[in-house]
């Protein structure tokens, strides 16, 4: 234990974020440095428990009572190799994660949890800082060539593990850079790409050759993956995105999320002078109180934004744990992330209990204005409150409303076809096994195209546990008395 009386003697501190006028002037992350001191006083708030309920909380089963032990004794070089025992990319998960560890904290049942997401995060800078991460190639090949189709948290994680344990390992990406929704669909100012591009120099140097701009499905077919590759991994996540078809869909200046961000995260790239698509002088109107919300927020105020009002259609979620969502469950609380910081410095509001009923355009078939009529709560079944109807001006208009399941593009239905029935669970994902194989021999399925819209660490969890299925597959050892848990430790 780092310090019996730890929780007793100090409170949750996290850094400081940089000043609100500050940091909308640049896209690089928004929280100020923390102290070596100040961190190691976090780590002493851990317990130690008997039953440590944040293994409970974390899909990937990190040893986080160890390596909070390891940084109260600055132990760090130990730290993250019990951190990377466990997980593959501490780097994007201590930043994007929303933490159900925390919430598992048995700390948190009376009092505020360890700041176990600012502990890992740290482990993992220092550890880059002084030169630790450094390249894994297997000590043997094994002659089996496996495709991994998608290069976000769970591909990438899924490539890694079979890299390491001598498989020859192909992703392919349709984008033009990897990461996936880590490149395009997370502002730079949430996390610099930086972070990505160090974590795939160490993956090249291992061995993993990833392949940009193709469209598996169109431009390689399903038959070809399968016959010059030995097995396939499916990552391509849940892309399919929730659309909002009320009149006035069509007009220009209305767009996804997923539109609407990689073009801002191509501007940091250098690939584009400035984005198509800017909120540069507009009225913006955010559809959606998730984080992808949050991110359109933030990236509209970057760019200028005249106003920004965020619209969600449950009702404001409460500020602390309410009876219905007890511990160590993960509760829906009121969340004040930076782009909400900024929101509110700004001209700018966040609306709850409301729902889009029109977007109204002008002459040239821009939108201009948005209807929307207040709401009773989800029990009533989003009922429009009578008298409630107001207009709002809406120039430029983002739909941030979540995702619905994995694209059936070619590739799927291809597969789909040679599965025949129960290619797709009753959900529109692809189903598989407890190996994570598909209906489909030789095909694995990890993160959201298996599971639906989930969390970073949830798909890093899966393309771990999917690549010990695939290594069993490659090795004869198909036959498990039990599931593959997404917490299983590395294969090397």
């Amino acid at each position: 234990m780092a310090d019996p009386k730890g929780f007793l003697t100090y409170d949750r501190e996290l850094p400081a974020r940089r000043p609100v006028d500050v940091r909308i002037s640049d896209w690089r992350e928004v929280y100020e440095d923390f102290s070596q001191e100040k961190l190691t006083r976090q780590a002493a708030r851990c317990m130690d428990c008997g039953i440590p309920f944040c293994h409970n909380g974390c899909p990937l089963g990190n040893l986080i009572p160890e390596w909070n032990d390891l940084v109260f004794r600055t132990d760090w070089r130990e730290a993250i190799e019990r951190l990377h025992a466990t997980n593959n990319f501490p780097e994007f998960t201590g930043r994007l994660c929303p933490a159900p560890c925390e919430a598992a904290c048995v700390l948190g049942i009376n009092a505020d949890p360890v700041a176990i997401k600012r502990v890992e995060v740290e482990i993992i800078d220092r550890a880059f800082a002084e030169g630790w991460v450094t390249p894994q190639p297997p000590a043997r090949k094994t002659g089996k060539r496996v495709a991994v189709v998608g290069s976000g948290p769970a591909g990438l994680a899924a490539a890694q593990q079979l890299t390491r344990t001598g498989h020859d390992v192909v992703v392919f990406e349709r984008a033009d850079r990897v990461g996936g929704l880590l490149r395009y669909g997370i502002p730079e100012f949430k996390m610099e790409k930086r972070h990505i591009d160090r974590r795939l120099a160490q993956m090249r140097a291992e061995g993993t050759e990833f392949r940009t701009g193709v469209n598996v499905g169109v431009d390689v077919t399903a038959a070809q993956l399968r016959e010059q590759f030995d097995a396939v991994v499916l990552s391509g996540g849940a892309t399919q995105w929730r659309d909002l078809p009320v009149p006035g869909r069509e007009l220009n200046g209305v767009h996804q999320a997923m539109e609407y961000l990689p073009l801002a995260n191509k501007v940091q790239e250098g690939d584009l002078a400035a984005s198509p698509i800017s909120a540069e002088g507009k009225h913006v109107v955010v559809i959606g109180g998730g984080d992808t919300g949050a991110d359109c927020i933030g990236t509209a105020i970057r760019q200028g934004a005249a106003s920004v009002t965020q619209l969600e259609i449950m009702p404001r979620p409460p500020a602390s744990r309410p009876g219905s969502q007890p511990w160590p469950t993960f509760p829906i609380l009121f969340k004040m992330e930076s782009a909400h910081e900024e929101l509110a410095a700004g001209d700018g509001e966040r609306v709850y209990a409301v729902s889009t009923t029109e977007f109204v355009g002008d002459e040239a078939g821009n939108v201009r204005a948005l209807r929307l009529v207040e709401v009773e709560g989800p029990q009533n079944g989003f009922k429009p409150v009578p008298g409630s109807e107001r207009e709002i001006p809406a120039e430029l208009v983002t739909l941030s409303m979540g995702f619905v399941g994995p694209e059936k593009g070619a590739l799927l239905r291809d597969l789909a076809e040679d599965a025949g029935d129960g290619f797709f669970d009753a959900r529109g994902n692809v189903a598989r096994d407890k190996t994570y194989m598909s209906k489909v021999d030789g095909v694995f399925v990890a993160g959201d195209m298996g599971r639906g819209q989930s969390l970073i660490v949830w798909a890093i969890a899966e393309g771990r546990a999917a690549a010990s299925g695939v290594d069993r597959y490659l090795t004869g050892d198909t036959e498990l008395p039990y599931p593959i848990l997404p917490t299983a430790r590395p294969l090397v």
